[in-house]
């Protein structure tokens, strides 16, 4: 990343009424004073409507969100138990989180990213992102994310496959809240085009990342499968599955 700010462009917006929801867990020990070099990464700071919030960590552990314990305590200890070892022994907890209209550019994430890396370099440890259910030490957040010219949208999204036990799988996202766009979820996918899936997941999380829609039975056409997908849009916030909206797909079969 350079350090004069460029724009981050959505080429295939258009004006929505979508949220934007950015929510991150930084964890590490902080001067009392803090500091953010967040210029360094082209970052003009957290935008309107993101806030930084500071906690000693003892004074979380007895939150009912605490996101350390319960099923995604444990589901981030398996996945990365180093990481979680850092953050479990951390000082300070910074939470930044915010939600913010519809725009047509992404300068949004460019800044809190930029503010997030310029954290790591001033004590933090290890970031913490709850919408994709993952968890990165200094090192591994750093090279997934600062990346010349910006992370492709398909880092901060994740896809994920649940087969049903008679061949068939769900592949659907979490994350695209980040962009103001519902997440994805195509059913009914033979296993056999689980991966075929997964990677049209990835296709179409550019296209909704850099402003696109989709609308109640609009086709799309994949070469390769025997008919069209039809897009449902639906699905609630609450919906644990996603943490948000989403748009569903009936693979063909």
């Amino acid at each position: 990343m350079t350090a004069t700010p460029e724009s981050w462009p959505r080429p295939y917006w258009q004006p929505g009424d979508e949220t934007i929801v950015l929510h991150f867990y930084l964890f590490g020990r902080f001067a009392k004073d803090l500091a953010i070099p967040a210029a360094r990464y082209a970052s003009r700071g957290l935008p309107e409507g993101v806030e930084l919030q500071r906690f000693t960590h003892d004074a979380l552990r007895g939150w009912d969100g605490y996101p350390l314990k319960g099923a995604l305590g444990e589901l981030l200890k398996e996945d990365a138990p180093h990481a979680f070892g850092q953050a479990l022994a951390a000082h300070d907890v910074l939470v930044v989180r915010g939600e913010l209209a519809d725009r047509g550019n992404l300068d949004y994430l460019r800044d809190t990213l930029g503010v997030l890396a310029g954290l790591l370099d001033v004590g933090g440890s290890v970031i913490l992102d709850p919408q994709i259910l993952t968890m990165f030490d200094a090192d591994a957040w750093r090279r997934h994310y600062l990346v010349p010219g910006g992370a492709p949208p398909r880092h901060h999204v994740l896809v994920l496959r649940n087969g049903d036990g008679e061949g068939r799988a769900h592949v659907h996202t979490r994350g695209l809240r980040k962009f103001g766009r519902p997440d994805l979820s195509f059913r009914h996918v033979p296993d056999a085009q689980a991966g075929p899936a997964g990677m049209l997941c990835e296709r179409l999380v550019e296209l909704q990342a850099l402003g696109a829609h989709f609308v109640e039975g609009q086709p799309l056409q994949v070469e390769g499968l025997p008919g069209e997908l039809v897009a449902h849009p639906g699905g609630s916030l609450d919906d644990p599955r996603f943490n948000n909206t989403h748009v569903s797909f009936d693979w063909p079969v």
